[in-house]
């Protein structure tokens, strides 16, 4: 019968028709493998196996536990940040909505001045705040840009107002600059400036507390976030700190482990090569004996009976006397010098 190499035996099966005997055996091959680690040691394999998977998790959880810690930071900062752009905001717009109401009532005193005595100099205010007003309501209505309608709707009547009271008092002082002193007083006394006026502080009051309000639910939730992100930071770094000592430790029992399992595998290697050292000794002597007695023989019979072998024979002779020799030299190669035996008593 043709001898098959088990390779190719493998190939023709798993190429065939029946590549589930194929399967078969190959899970039997393989069931026999893993036969072949002797059941002792099969408890410390499983047991280095286990320790190697939990530190492998340990080390996940761990790169897991900083990434959550980072992304806490970083969500943090970024809500703190939100939070410090609409104070800012409400800052700004607070003093948006005071500028106005001073613009107003530098307008409004620069106007009574110059009414009541004719002096161009108390125009000074009335002519410094009509050149600010534009930009201060520009900038309130830039920083109401994202808020709700209902507060823009309140920027818009407010710089009708500021428009309707800025020409009311135009005509006044044209009138008192013509000359006109009563009739520039009758303007005035008929309070329309006033209202106006009254209608627009009303405006910037409202303006002014709804500002107040959310600056006010603002800092609340400031504040509820540095709490929140303070416990979750607390609770983060407290579980990192205590994963990071478990795993500390637990690296540490593992190479203490490690360091004993070297150990004893340094001893009981050294068992081995002492045992392989007699072992080889013993075989040694046995054929270093061997060799010698087919030598001495070989030699004792050309010496003896030399002259009743034939040629052929002498021949064998001399091959078999080449051979113990070569034998010989080959243990004394493997083995080391020929005074091994002083070697072997010392073992």
């Amino acid at each position: 019968m043709r001898h098959i190499p088990t390779w190719h035996r493998d190939t023709e099966i798993a190429h065939g028709p029946n590549s589930l005997t194929w399967f078969r055996e190959s899970i039997i091959r393989r069931t026999k493998t893993d036969n072949l680690i002797p059941p002792a040691n099969r408890p410390i394999i499983r047991i280095k196996m286990i320790r190697k998977a939990a530190l492998q998790v340990g080390s996940l959880a761990l790169l897991a536990f900083m990434a959550w810690n980072a992304y806490l930071a970083v969500n943090h900062l970024k809500q703190m940040q939100r939070m410090a752009t609409l104070t800012l905001e409400s800052f700004a717009i607070q003093a948006n909505i005071s500028n106005v109401l001073k613009d107003l009532t530098d307008m409004e005193t620069g106007q009574r001045g110059f009414l009541l005595t004719d002096d161009a100099s108390y125009l000074q205010p009335y002519t410094d705040a009509k050149s600010r007003i534009g930009s201060d309501l520009a900038g309130l209505r830039a920083g109401l840009a994202n808020r709700a309608e209902s507060e823009r709707s309140l920027v818009s009547q407010l710089e009708s107002l500021a428009n309707s009271k800025q020409a009311e008092m135009e005509r006044s002082i044209d009138l008192r600059q013509q000359g006109y002193r009563h009739r520039a007083f009758m303007l005035v006394d008929s309070n329309e400036g006033k209202e106006y006026m009254d209608q627009a502080r009303a405006l910037l009051s409202s303006l002014s507390a709804t500002e107040t309000s959310s600056f006010a639910k603002f800092d609340s939730e400031r504040s509820a976030g540095l709490s929140k992100a303070f416990r979750e930071i607390i609770v983060a770094n407290l579980c990192l700190l205590l994963l990071t000592a478990c795993l500390f430790g637990f690296i540490r029992y593992h190479g203490q482990v490690l360091e004993r399992e070297v150990a004893k595998s340094r001893q009981e290697l050294a068992v081995r090569d002492l045992q392989l050292e007699k072992l080889t000794y013993a075989l040694s002597n046995q054929a270093r004996s061997n060799t010698s007695a087919i030598e001495a023989n070989a030699r004792l019979l050309l010496e003896n009976y030399g002259g009743f072998l034939p040629r052929q024979g002498h021949e064998y002779a001399e091959q078999i006397k080449e051979a113990s020799e070569q034998m010989e030299k080959l243990r004394q190669d493997l083995v080391g010098s020929p005074d091994s035996d002083t070697v072997e008593k010392a073992a």
